[in-house]
């Protein structure tokens, strides 16, 4: 396998499906499918799943509000999602998936303790990380990069909903745009390709982390990206920048 253990960056929207807010148990379902098809394979999963679907920290100046208090609205808002996750994971067998939050709420959820996700991993639960990092003006993209580098990950698979990759330009307006098969980093960020937040392209630069833009809705892709083979595209920081034919 190329991988050995993977964090999933998983949009709220994504549990939406074709509402754009709430949930949709399809989507729900097919979200754990593309979950577990990696830990069937013996790979440890991470997950760090957004909050779009509840509610939107941007959305902060619209509704005359601090942005630091819509940001913590937005987190609560991952934690619903991490929770309803977890619960669907577990119903949905035989892997035990657990909950970890960067803001403390051991009611429902357990607070992360970095080592102990860890071990979580290790035991081959799948462990879903709600709250972001606990702090506000801080992305789930940035999130996504930091809670892989603390829990030793050796990859991020961003899921995108009907986006098989990186462009070098709109392919929706732009008839002559290509696919990278491979960027580089530091390309990526200088050309200001908005794939992701752009403190989080840095946060994986640093650390050498790489992160797999793919098509969440092509199913087998998840599987054959820790096979080996290249889909979507694949940003990091020492690659070469290449080109789909």
């Amino acid at each position: 396998m190329r991988y050995k253990r993977i964090l999933f960056k998983v949009s709220g929207g994504a549990l939406a499906g074709s509402n754009g807010m709430g949930f949709d148990p399809a989507a729900l379902d097919h979200i754990c499918k593309q979950i577990l098809a990696p830990r069937e394979m013996g790979i440890e999963v991470a997950v760090v799943v957004g909050g779009g679907n509840i509610f939107r920290g941007k959305v902060a100046d619209d509704w005359d509000i601090e942005r630091a208090e819509a940001d913590s609205i937005g987190m609560l808002g991952t934690v619903v999602n991490a929770i309803l996750l977890r619960t669907a994971l577990n119903a949905r067998g035989p892997y035990e998936a657990r909950c970890m939050t960067a803001i403390r709420m051991e009611a429902v959820a357990e607070p992360f303790i970095r080592l102990r996700a860890i071990k979580h991993l290790e035991k081959g639960y799948i462990v879903i990380f709600g709250g972001g990092i606990g702090q506000p003006y801080v992305t789930t993209d940035y999130t996504g990069v930091q809670r892989a580098i603390e829990t030793r990950c050796d990859a991020v698979l961003i899921a995108k909903q009907g986006v098989d990759g990186v462009y070098t330009a709109d392919p929706n307006t732009d008839p002559t745009a290509r696919r990278f098969k491979t960027l580089r980093l530091d390309e990526a960020i200088e050309q200001d390709i908005r794939v992701m937040d752009q403190s989080a392209m840095l946060l994986a630069r640093d650390h050498g982390l790489p992160l797999h833009v793919f098509d969440f809705d092509k199913p087998g892709c998840v599987q054959r990206i820790c096979q080996g083979e290249d889909v979507g595209t694949l940003l990091n920081a020492h690659t070469e920048t290449t080109l789909f034919d």
